[in-house]
């Protein structure tokens, strides 16, 4: 019996020991970890701020712990109780959390504010706020909520509002046809920043960047801006798909305050226009009627040209069937250059202006009527006519080379469309004293519309 009591006390003892060694590891975890609030270790670490980017207490430090997976808000109330969000419901693990607040807000707007721009992001007004940490465990429960208050002094808190936000055009059809091929944005901003940009949005929330034109107010700054788009057709590349798109325009100062402003741009015809002058498979590019021919005669040319490309292609007279008198030209029937356009044109070696017989490539009634202007279409192929009648000396150079040319007027005369098949014409001139007079014959002047 004794021995067996011995035992007895010696187990006792034990689980004594035991449960004082675990009581004692439960009670330094305790001490080290802290306890399993939810929401814990909540501190600011200081109760004022002035947000007016000098430097100088523009922002302070919130820290706090969750103890498990929870969704944590920040936010700031005022003495009337309106509230101001900093963070909304955000998962957040157990972990220490650290953020610096610099007054800096979701967007909100006062009663009597009356402005176009969207505020996304703004600074708190001067004042004192209740700040409040509010965290609720991701499986439910009520929130457990930390608070305290935080004073906001001397805040720059004047908004970079974008005003007068406006287009050149509401439709812009970005194919270097002379007509609507770009856009120009433009509005003021009512007060510097650091960061301005216009850009638009596609579907699929890419930012294309639109750039600003230079001029003689510093990037950035207070006042008006004007941005130029031309879809990136100018550097040969294919612009967005043709529909509808939000342009937007936005500005943050160096506070942190951010706004934007959109509004929506159709696009329509967009592309790189591709035109050419069709080689056959067999026999000339360009067919003249005659290599040879006496003064006061007509040298006629037969030559087809096709729009290759996805969009259409502008184009202005006159028609196809014109004959020239050689000391005439574009002009001198009225037809002016038009930037954009793409006209065919026979040109020579001695020639003074560049191309100086030109049509339309194709007549009205091959054409579509697209607003006030025709064009040739996409995968459309025409054949284009036309003369020359010889009235005169086309320079010293006898036989005259001569050639065809395919104008994108005001843009380019692409190395593959200039000096298209070249022919040597021989020009038979009397003698100088025996030239006379060719018939004189009415310029068909264009008739406006």
């Amino acid at each position: 019996m004794p021995m067996q009591n011995n035992l007895r006390t010696t187990l006792i003892v034990s689980l004594v020991a035991a449960a004082i060694v675990l009581l004692a590891v439960l009670i330094a975890t305790r001490l080290y970890r802290g306890d399993d609030t939810l929401l814990r270790n909540v501190a600011f670490e200081s109760d004022m701020i002035t947000p007016n980017a000098d430097g100088d207490t523009d922002a302070v430090r919130i820290r706090y712990e969750t103890t498990r997976d929870a969704l944590v808000s920040i936010y700031f109330v005022d003495e009337k109780g309106e509230k101001f969000i900093f963070r909304d419901a955000e998962r957040r693990g157990a972990d220490q959390y650290s953020v610096l607040f610099s007054g800096i807000v979701a967007g909100y707007r006062l009663p009597d504010e009356q402005f176009e721009s969207e505020v996304i992001e703004r600074l708190l007004h001067d004042g004192t706020y209740r700040w409040v940490i509010e965290a609720v465990d991701v499986a439910g429960g009520e929130p457990i909520i930390a608070d305290g208050t935080l004073t906001i002094a001397d805040a720059d808190n004047a908004l970079p509002i974008i005003a007068g936000y406006e287009f050149s055009t509401d439709l812009f059809t970005p194919n270097r046809d002379g007509i609507d091929d770009r856009v120009r944005i433009q509005f003021d901003l009512k007060k510097a920043v650091e960061t301005l940009r216009v850009y638009l949005l596609t579907p699929d929330g890419a930012q294309l960047e639109v750039s600003e034109l230079p001029r003689n107010i510093p990037a950035n700054s207070e006042g008006r801006h004007i941005f130029d788009y031309e879809g990136g057709v100018d550097l040969g590349a294919t612009p967005p798909e043709d529909g509808t798109y939000e342009m937007v325009a936005y500005a943050a100062d160096a506070e942190g305050q951010k706004v934007q402003i959109s509004r929506p741009l159709t696009l329509q015809f967009g592309g790189v226009p591709r035109a050419e002058v069709v080689s056959p498979v067999v026999g000339d590019t360009i067919e003249f009627s005659t290599t040879a021919i006496q003064l006061c005669d007509t040298i006629y040319f037969t030559a087809t040209v096709r729009n290759y490309g996805e969009v259409p292609i502008r184009t202005t007279g006159p028609e196809p069937g014109t004959v020239y008198d050689s000391d005439w030209n574009y002009n001198s029937l009225g037809w002016n250059t038009e930037s954009g356009a793409f006209r065919f044109a026979i040109g020579y070696e001695d020639e003074i202006r560049n191309y100086g017989f030109r049509w339309a490539t194709g007549s009205r009634d091959e054409l579509t009527q697209i607003g006030d202007h025709y064009y040739l279409m996409p995968d459309q192929q025409v054949v284009i006519t036309g003369g020359m009648r010889i009235v005169n000396e086309l320079g010293e150079r006898n036989p005259q080379p001569m050639y065809a040319g395919l104008i994108h007027e005001d843009v380019e005369i692409s190395q593959f469309n200039d000096r298209v098949d070249p022919k040597s014409v021989i020009i038979d001139y009397p003698p100088t004293e025996q030239i006379g007079q060719c018939e004189p014959r009415e310029i068909p002047v264009r008739e406006r519309e």
